[in-house]
């Protein structure tokens, strides 16, 4: 019978030297972006798909916001860990009091744009007075606004901004219930689906002395502090996501409507393929994907606090920080 015992319990402990460990569990990180699904944000849906969060033991949510305003408060009280919002509503909401900084860039050149019709033209700064503008108040174009009206001596009482949902914006031009509608130059080709080729101008405000940072991923102290590794980790695999898009477009965009699937791919590859043009430039292809210029950094931070009416001047400084960086190179030949 003791031999029966012994081999037994050798049976049991040779079990135990060749069962696999527990997996460890993932942990949850919530991502609040700064609209609905579209090509500005290929690059998460690429990273959930190929598994890039899961390998750093990230479990990540991706939750659609309605504006800047909008993630940054999400992000700021605790329901999100990180976000997506326009570097410049981040600069305006610290001097606010929000505990948030800058982590990432997205976009490297600004993407901040009104949209008007063919048939009732925009063209310069100054044509915005007597207008009616369209976006949700938490939008980054409607909130900056001030900062563009002083810079070109714009009335901004003159401009009269209604509120719509950001899913509203394209029928609210298309259907001429607004003279113009703020929104980033990415969305060019969801206008013109609407309105036709050819029908829908621009007035880019970098064409206008306006090139800040915009696009960017932001985090609260909260984040910082208890959470940088996993923070560290899901920026790392972002820019994984913003590499593999870069490199091979039509695979990201069939990842991503396999991932949302009500996405109409006519509209989303150009949409998406304008904001990869925004991240071509030479600071990424030195420094990585995402890099944070102090100096571009500073000169964005000087606009605000010069234009935007803020209730106390921001330190740069307190708006950013390199310190979760981590490099992922372009694709060759990008």
């Amino acid at each position: 019978m003791r031999w029966m015992v012994r081999a037994l319990s050798a049976a049991v402990a040779g079990l135990a030297v060749v069962a696999p460990a527990a997996a460890q569990p993932l942990e949850k990180f919530t991502f609040a972006l700064n609209w609905f699904a579209v090509g500005d944000h290929a690059a998460y849906w690429v990273a959930l798909e190929k598994g890039y969060y899961k390998a750093k033991g990230l479990d990540v949510v991706l939750e659609n916001s309605k504006g800047s305003g909008d993630s940054i408060a999400k992000v700021d009280s605790g329901r999100a860990d990180a976000g997506l919002a326009d570097a410049a509503v981040v600069i305006a909401s610290i001097a606010r009091g929000t505990t948030i900084k800058d982590v990432g860039m997205v976009f490297d050149k600004t993407p901040l744009n009104f949209f008007s019709a063919k048939s009732a033209p925009i063209t310069k700064p100054k044509d915005l007075e007597g207008k009616t503008a369209a976006a949700p108040p938490g939008d980054s174009q409607r909130q900056i606004f001030p900062a563009f009206a002083k810079l070109h001596g714009i009335d901004a009482s003159k401009v009269s901004w209604v509120n719509v949902e950001p899913a509203a914006k394209i029928a609210a031009l298309a259907e001429k219930r607004v003279d113009t509608v703020g929104d980033y130059n990415t969305g060019l080709p969801l206008y013109e689906k609407a309105m036709g080729a050819g029908n829908v101008v621009m007035l880019s405000w970098a064409d206008f002395g306006f090139d800040m940072y915009s696009m960017s991923i932001m985090a609260s102290d909260k984040t910082m502090k208890e959470r940088g590794k996993a923070l560290k980790a899901f920026l790392e695999a972002s820019y994984m996501g913003w590499r593999d898009v870069m490199a091979d477009p039509k695979a990201a965009l069939a990842i991503l409507k396999k991932r949302v699937p009500e996405v109409d791919l006519s509209v989303i590859e150009p949409n998406m393929m304008i904001g990869l043009s925004l991240m071509k430039t030479e600071r990424y292809a030195k420094n990585g994907i995402g890099w944070i210029d102090e100096k571009k950094m500073c000169d964005s931070v000087d606009l605000v606090n010069t234009y935007m009416g803020l209730p106390k001047k921001v330190d740069c400084k307190a708006t950013f920080t390199t310190e979760f960086f981590t490099k992922v190179d372009m694709p060759a030949g990008h």
